[in-house]
């Protein structure tokens, strides 16, 4: 298997990288910087493209040229969101305009261009698979104040129902992980019982969506999973 993470240096998308390979497998993690100290399974070759797509398009372009020439899966995971997001500090009306077009460009013009480029990379697999990080904020009636994450998170959405559509003839299964407040302190090394006793059921251990990604990645090419959400027990809004 042939696995391209993008947004791969930290928090779920570096457990993406240490966790989702087996013997065999390469592994592209796609970020800024490559991170020290990555620990993946023996036998796993491990790739690395250092992008920027806070200018979405050269750096589209960069991984184009860098990418392999063919991909099993690829998981797209960048998004960023406002400087004071999930606090009682965050005010939209005090947004700077040039973070909400920042925003608006990684999360979702650079989310474009990336894909157009990559997709047909995946389509020459025996079953290829793209699977979005999407997240709770972006659901309908999500009860989060988040506008322009929201929306870009939201929009990722469409982006896969359209996919979907798109490439059905060529049987390209595309998930959304609707996925609700991680525990990114607690990395893959941490047992998963205290990573999962941390934050008193509010924060969900990287280690479940591991979990749930590696049971995607053992399905038949015969079915897929459209959608997956996945919230903190003690999340109330659910």
């Amino acid at each position: 298997m042939k696995l391209m993470v993008v947004g791969a240096s930290r928090g779920l998308g570096r457990a993406f990288v240490e966790g989702l390979g087996s013997a065999g497998d390469t592994v592209i993690g796609v970020s800024r910087r490559r991170p020290d100290g990555l620990r993946l399974p023996e036998g796993v070759e491990l790739g690395w493209i250092e992008a920027d797509l806070a200018e979405p398009l050269p750096a589209a372009r960069w991984i184009e040229q860098q990418a392999p020439a063919q991909l099993d899966v690829l998981i797209y995971n960048l998004g960023v969101w406002e400087a004071n997001a999930f606090s009682e500090a965050y005010n939209f009306l005090e947004d700077p305009d040039e973070s909400i077009a920042t925003m608006v460009a990684i999360n979702i013009t650079g989310t474009l261009m990336l894909l157009r480029r990559l997709i047909p990379r995946l389509l020459g697999s025996p079953r290829p698979q793209l699977i979005l990080t999407g997240s709770t904020s972006g659901l309908r009636r999500s009860g989060q104040p988040e506008v322009t994450f929201g929306a870009s998170k939201f929009a990722l959405t469409g982006i896969a129902d359209a996919l979907r559509e798109n490439f059905r003839d060529q049987r390209l299964a595309v998930t959304c992980l609707q996925l609700g407040y991680l525990n990114t302190d607690d990395g893959l090394e941490v047992p998963p019982e205290t990573a999962a006793g941390r934050g008193e059921g509010r924060q969900i251990p990287l280690h479940d969506v591991i979990r749930i990604v590696s049971a995607l990645l053992q399905l038949s090419p015969a079915s897929f999973v459209r959608e997956l959400v996945l919230p903190a027990i003690g999340d109330e809004r659910f």
